[in-house]
């Protein structure tokens, strides 16, 4: 075998749904954390670009060195830096080379938090000098001393100033200025729990001190972001607050004069103009500038526009958990702050925004909300008086692990499910650029339990897929009407495997969700007159939370989130009742006639299989074998044996005839103790009666079905580094019997291992063909790996992957 090379197409992922877990950096990238990796993406494509892997713990907050506030004094810079910390109090520093788009580990901080950082902020003093604090839930803020390398062979250095224990509880936002006229001396504002903002100072080079306390909140302090100073005003400064008493407080730091000549009476006016300190030779004053009232629940985040060509434009942009973003502007003749723009607020989906970012030039706003989604606004007026801003495709993915996933029957798309209790589909979209560009096409299933398997129904007719979930019914699903006419602007183009001339019979157009997310009922092409009236008509039923009706349409291009939530549902065309546990695995033969499905197990009589027939959907057999859950199950590619892999060690093949009068007859030919922990995965050859197990014991082993029906080992692939959660066989030479197996491990890695099966006397022999690196791998465990079907003899070949870190990755391999 030739050198194989691997390509990545696509990642899918959500975002971490907490506060401060995204940032906007200078250079026009984005960075969040999904699960424990950082995930970059390019607002311009709306695609993700790559993860970061190095954190074992959930990702709670990144930032940009420079962040876009610094973008005008970082114009032409060779390389970009990255903060990001986790749960367990870890911060990574990352570096990316933009010429090269490459990104490298630089470092771990050497001291980190006890409790999960909560948040980053900093300050550059120039392109290779920074300053940057960071908070955790114990209430120690660590402030830190940073500077780059100028020459690419020199290091990073980054020692610890000061670390202040400044709060028993957790501090959740932090911000950092230098003081006006005053270089060298900074102060760096906290907000927590307690209701009020602590005010510290210090010098670039040690200890801060607690200088004052701003009072005027009434619930936790949520953001907090110091404004640059203006042409106008040099020797002011301002910071903005928000807090879950639902306002945002504008205060105004003034240099009044040097520490001799300034004194202060003490009157009733001097309790109203705020406090005061003094920091080196000068005295300042904080006092509130303005409060903004307009949002209905929560503000979550606060954010000064960006500096352009260094001015600070007096311009905030607010978001809230009342599913609006706002900006917020002075008035040009009284002064007074009053919101100027007003976006999000049409949307059911979001469940609110955790936080609100400004791009570096100013015209796009991005928010992320609680279904770890992102929603991102241009301003695409071209007048400076009118704004009209637009909403822009953003990339999308689930927001918890995603436990199984399988392509459609010719491959035109994807389709994933996960424990955020959705299942997606992702396809390629039609462009004019040479890339292709993979979005969420469809959000199918909806739900209210955590999904943990699916499969895709075979052979002739509608698209249909079954899903299992956390409960003990299995679930069917048929594509409606506005699906498959939005499957032609696809990349697979709509003659896949349904022709335009059989979608006549479809009558569904989409699906209304459910009061309890449980099931979908269809909405019927010729009924839309109907619905209205029904709707119109309840006089005092309006109930709190009203699910909004559907309104399925072909789409043209790649859905936002607000459609992607309602109105692209497929209906529920069946429940299969039968077992008496949660649902695990489920599987469906190549001609697409039985389906076969298992459940979570403790006793023998919980871990049969049960077979269903496709269309009719009656249960037509019960197989035992197995003693505990049956993890994963196959159908060989002729249709006649089905294998089970189990938590009881044994794997079964049990051979499945089909009599002369349709009824589906099964048998136990084979049951062996194939490791010695569970095994977790299996997969068939797709040119004969050979298969591949892999096994928490970090082995996968090759079995090949004998003439006289016996299995025998042929081969044992050497122990992996972790253990082996997921395997996945694909043809490549049939003549030749070779093939190339797939890999994938619970520390995320992929690996690719060429097979070729020969029943003489040496035997079947194994070589490895790659080993993906660690930036295109998953940073958690792979739950599933998946060959998109094709014809075989092909040299370009097609992988998706899914994992515990959130994401659905798609790969070519040229062999």
């Amino acid at each position: 075998m030739s050198e194989v090379s691997a390509k990545r197409v696509f990642i899918g992922a959500g975002c971490n749904r907490v506060v401060n877990n995204v940032s906007w950096g200078a250079s026009g990238l984005l960075s969040f954390g999904a699960q424990n990796a950082v995930a970059i993406f390019c607002p311009k494509t709306a695609q993700i670009l790559t993860t970061l892997p190095g954190h074992k713990a959930s990702v709670n907050c990144t930032h940009w060195l420079p962040s876009s506030k610094f973008a005008f004094k970082a114009k032409h810079l060779d390389r970009h830096y990255l903060l990001s910390g986790d749960t367990d109090g870890v911060i990574i520093l990352w570096e990316l080379s933009t010429n090269s788009n490459n990104w490298r580990h630089v470092l771990q901080l050497p001291q980190s938090h006890k409790k999960g950082v909560t948040c980053i902020t900093a300050f550059m003093c120039s392109e290779t000098d920074a300053m940057f604090a960071s908070g955790s839930s114990d209430g120690v803020v660590n402030v830190w001393d940073v500077s780059f390398p100028s020459q690419p062979s020199e290091e990073c250095k980054v020692s610890c100033l000061d670390s202040i224990s400044a709060d028993s509880k957790a501090i959740v936002t932090l911000s950092l200025a230098e003081l006006p006229q005053n270089p060298g001396r900074f102060t760096l504002a906290m907000g927590g729990l307690d209701n009020k903002i602590k005010l510290y100072c210090g010098e670039r080079t040690g200890k801060f001190t607690s200088v004052c306390e701003l009072k005027g909140h009434t619930d936790w302090i949520r953001s907090l972001d110091f404004s640059l100073p203006t042409e106008e005003t040099t020797n002011s400064i301002m910071l903005v607050s928000s807090s879950q008493d639902k306002v945002i407080r504008i205060w105004k730091l003034v240099l009044v004069g040097d520490v001799g000549s300034w004194q202060r009476e003490i009157t009733l006016a001097s309790y109203i103009e705020g406090p005061v300190f003094v920091s080196g030779r000068f005295t300042y004053q904080v006092s509130v500038e303005s409060v903004l009232i307009g949002h209905e629940d929560w503000v979550y985040s606060v954010e000064w526009q960006p500096p352009v060509d260094g001015h600070q434009p007096l311009s905030i942009l607010s978001a809230s958990m009342d599913k609006t973003m706002m900006i917020w502007r002075p008035e040009k003749k009284t002064g007074v702050w009053v919101n100027v723009v007003c976006v999000g607020e049409l949307s059911h989906c979001a469940l609110g925004f955790y936080g609100g970012h400004w791009s570096p030039d100013g015209v796009s706003i991005l928010a992320h909300g609680y279904g770890g989604s992102f929603h991102l606004w241009r301003n695409v007026s071209s007048s400076k008086e009118s704004e009209n801003w637009q909403m822009q495709k953003v990339p999308s993915g689930h927001f918890a692990a995603v436990t199984d996933i399988t392509w459609a029957r010719t491959g035109e798309y994807l389709l994933s499910v996960s424990q955020d209790q959705t299942t997606r589909v992702f396809s390629s979209w039609k462009s004019d650029e040479e890339d292709e560009h993979w979005h969420e096409l469809a959000r199918p299933q909806v739900h209210g339990h955590d999904i943990n398997c699916v499969a895709m129904v075979q052979g002739k007719g509608n698209h249909r897929f079954v899903s299992g979930a956390e409960e003990k019914v299995v679930r069917v699903f048929e594509a409606p009407l506005s699906f498959l006419k939005t499957l032609n602007h696809t990349c697979a183009g709509g003659e896949g495997s349904f022709p335009e001339d059989l979608q006549a019979d479809v009558q569904v157009l989409g699906a209304n969700m459910s009061a309890l997310g449980l099931s979908q009922k269809p909405i019927y092409l010729h009924s839309s007159s109907v619905q209205v009236e029904r709707n119109g008509g309840g006089e005092g039923l309006e109930t709190f939370e009203t699910v909004p009706e559907a309104a399925p349409v072909e789409l043209k291009e790649p859905p936002i989130e607000d459609q992607l939530a309602f109105h692209t549902l497929w209906p529920e065309s069946h429940k299969l009742y039968g077992h008496g546990n949660e649902l695990f695995s489920l599987c469906c033969d190549h001609s697409g006639s039985l389906v076969a499905s298992s459940c979570k197990a403790q006793s023998a009589a919980m871990a049969e299989i049960w077979l269903w027939e496709v269309g009719t959907w009656k249960a037509v057999g019960r197989l035992q074998s197995h003693s505990l859950t049956v993890t994963h199950l196959e159908f060989s590619y002729d249709d006649t044996l089905l294998l089970s892999v189990s938590r009881d060690r044994h794997f079964s093949v049990f051979s499945i005839q089909r009599t002369d009068n349709g009824e589906v007859s099964h048998k136990l030919m084979a049951k062996v103790e194939a490791h010695k922990r569970i095994i977790w995965a299996c997969s068939w050859n797709p040119f004969g009666h050979q298969f591949a197990t892999s096994s928490r014991d970090k082995t996968v082993k090759i079995w090949s079905i004998e003439k006289d029906a016996r299995v025998k080992q042929v081969l044992a692939l050497p122990q992996f580094g972790s253990s082996v959660t997921a395997v996945a066989w694909t043809g490549l030479d049939q003549k030749e019997k070779t093939g190339c197996v797939a890999v994938g491990m619970e520390s995320g890695l992929i690996e690719l291992w060429n097979i070729k099966v020969k029943e003489t006397e040496e035997g079947t022999t194994a070589a490895l063909a790659l080993k993906l690196e660690p930036f295109m791998c998953h940073v958690s465990a792979v739950n599933r790996l998946a060959w998109r079907p094709s014809e075989s003899n092909q040299s370009l070949l097609r992988l998706t992957s899914c994992g515990d870190d959130n994401c659905v990755r798609v790969f070519d391999f040229k062999v």
